[in-house]
């Protein structure tokens, strides 16, 4: 099942450290973007919280704004445009169109810069861990209601952000709208990383035949949490095509670039080796 097309588009997995400046963090994604453009990937993406990473919410709420007040969104469309490349823009955190609390939104971006679709992270990461971190997402953030499937130059691609993960029924909901491959930009902890990362995103795209591209947060942040890295694309059958480990605190441009390549006639034969729609049935099953 390793088998693919020299034509294969590529995808460029931006693997950050980003910090509490908005401002530092898009100056690495353009310089990203430039990179990635160069080595002619079809498309970039980007970790969660990508524009801003802060657990500090009285610091952090400084930046909060609606979506059609906040700079950010203009300012990765003009770099699209700019590099004339496709963006997945990971994550960033604005403000919900109530005002009320914030949402974890993603923004896919066309190369043209338009704004292609739009989608809030569902499940919020609300968790107390063996290590002793304790997470309420819920205190601050929204959790959205809506999935979302895109065409884009890799395929249709299915939106889900880092928590998300653990739900495979979403990633069914993904599947059941045409999604061929699907992205889960992350920022996750080293212990549940080190624990459950990589046998979970080779699970989501065994158990949907997509393929999977997980750009993610690593090192150490400003606001003194630990990310674990590793950036991963994997392919349909499960192969781990890409993984970006660590880039370490000493990288020039504080990213790490990995180029993976998305063949689209890997699906079919995925889905075909192990025909799991046509063997799927909608009955009910009580045990």
């Amino acid at each position: 099942m390793d088998s693919r097309s020299p034509a294969s588009p590529l995808a460029a997995l931006v693997q950050m450290t980003s910090g509490i400046d908005p401002a530092a963090n898009l100056t690495t994604i353009d310089r990203a973007m430039g990179e990635a453009a160069a080595h002619g990937a079809a498309m970039a993406f980007l970790p969660e919280m990508s524009l801003l990473l802060d657990r500090d919410r009285a610091r952090s709420g400084a930046h909060m704004t609606r979506e059609a007040d906040s700079p950010w969104p203009a300012a990765l469309q003009a770099m699209a445009q700019k590099h004339g490349i496709w963006l997945h823009s990971g994550s960033m955190p604005l403000l919900a169109d109530d005002g009320e609390r914030r949402v974890n939104r993603a923004h896919v971006i066309a190369a043209d810069g338009s704004i292609r679709a739009r989608y809030d992270k569902i499940h919020m990461f609300d968790v107390t861990l063996p290590s002793g971190e304790n997470w309420q997402e819920s205190a601050a953030y929204a959790g959205g209601d809506a999935v979302a499937v895109v065409e884009t130059p890799l395929g249709q691609l299915g939106l889900s952000i880092c928590y998300d993960l653990r739900f495979p029924e979403l990633y069914r909901a993904l599947v059941d709208q045409g999604a061929t491959l699907i992205a889960i930009p992350a920022a996750f902890t080293v212990s549940t990383g080190e624990a459950h990362w990589h046998v979970l995103m080779r699970a989501r795209a065994i158990e949907t035949g997509c393929h999977v591209v997980a750009a993610a947060q690593g090192g150490t942040h400003e606001d003194g949490r630990q990310t674990f890295g590793h950036s991963l694309a994997v392919d349909p059958w499960g192969v781990v095509l890409a993984d970006a480990a660590m880039p370490g605190d000493a990288h020039a441009e504080s990213y790490a670039l990995t180029l993976a390549p998305i063949d689209a006639a890997a699906v079919e034969r995925a889905r075909q080796a192990i025909p799991l729609a046509r063997s799927r049935t909608n009955r009910n099953i009580t045990l």
